[in-house]
């Protein structure tokens, strides 16, 4: 049952940011994407402060100091996720003439992956993490790309800003595996996002525009928003990267990041129940192959 767990939690987490792209698009009718970052930070810093000190001493909800010597660590981690990759994904997104190609370059993050981790870990990569992730990727750009309208890629500069979004995401899984085990994941998180907040924070200082009066006001109308935040702030923010950052502890930086094609299946199911929008038939095809390439990315055969 233990060996389980980790693919459980990321399966959860990967749902739970699923469902954050839904939040996200209805907080935004209200607060400006700044705004909604620095709220759902701060909820979320206020959250895992509350739930680590009630669990003082859990091996992963606990709350614990952070030594001198590994803080440089945590902050590299901030920097790179969620700060740098949220900044550079909006202008991703903005790069791109087609959403559906901006998603496609940044789900190539399991591509990478193993690349990285095994320059800098030295993680070993196996024949079947390879053919896994080559069959995953090939049944995420089905369920993406099949029936996109709009295939231009826009601005030249919007691949080399893909390629810088995902290496933070990527250089953030490999962080958390250099951060001593004595931590927990709470804790990771925690401090991580901690810096991340301080950084948009100051960001937040010098452009934001709207006045925390005129932000509030319109929420007497309307508590969408304010749910949508508390969704983002508790398992997008919390739950997920709590589940993601004990996943790549327990299995690797490699095997970890496959789970990332499960986000688009996620996001098109949850899509497909709660607005009725349309399934093709490619685009089950597309979600089978994504479940094969995952379950062949998890057997353990090393590369002779």
């Amino acid at each position: 049952m233990r060996k389980i767990v980790p693919y459980l939690s990321v399966v959860f987490a990967m749902l739970c940011w699923a469902g954050a792209g839904i939040a996200v698009k209805e907080a935004l009718v209200v607060f400006s994407p700044l705004t909604l970052i620095v709220l759902r930070f701060s909820l979320a810093i206020l959250l895992m402060l509350l739930v680590g000190l009630l669990f003082r001493g859990h091996e992963v909800l606990g709350l614990q100091r952070v030594e001198k010597r590994d803080i440089p660590l945590f902050v590299l981690g901030g920097l790179f996720q969620p700060f740098l990759y949220f900044i550079f994904e909006t202008y991703t997104y903005q790069s791109f003439a087609s959403p559906t190609i901006a998603e496609a370059m940044l789900s190539t993050q399991p591509i990478m992956a193993p690349i990285l981790a095994f320059i800098i870990l030295r993680e070993k990569v196996t024949r079947n993490n390879v053919v896994g992730i080559l069959i995953s990727t090939v049944g995420m750009l089905l369920l993406l790309l099949v029936g996109a309208n709009n295939f231009a890629l826009g601005n030249p500069w919007g691949v080399l800003l893909a390629i810088v979004t995902v290496s933070m995401s990527v250089g953030y899984t490999i962080i958390l595996r250099r951060i001593p085990t004595r931590y927990s994941s709470l804790s990771i998180v925690f401090y991580v996002q901690l810096v991340a907040l301080v950084l948009f924070y100051a960001v937040w200082g010098v452009f934001n525009r709207q006045s925390l009066q005129d932000t509030i006001a319109p929420l007497s109308a309307d508590l969408s928003p304010v749910i949508a935040v508390g969704y983002l702030a508790v398992f997008a923010s919390v739950t997920a990267f709590i589940l993601f950052c004990y996943t790549v502890r327990q299995i690797g930086v490699t095997r970890a990041n496959v789970f990332n094609n499960v986000r688009p299946v996620f996001t098109a199911l949850l899509m497909w129940v709660i607005f009725d929008e349309q399934l093709p038939i490619w685009k089950w095809v597309g979600i089978i192959v994504i479940v094969i390439g995952l379950f062949i990315s998890q057997k353990q055969r090393k590369i002779e």
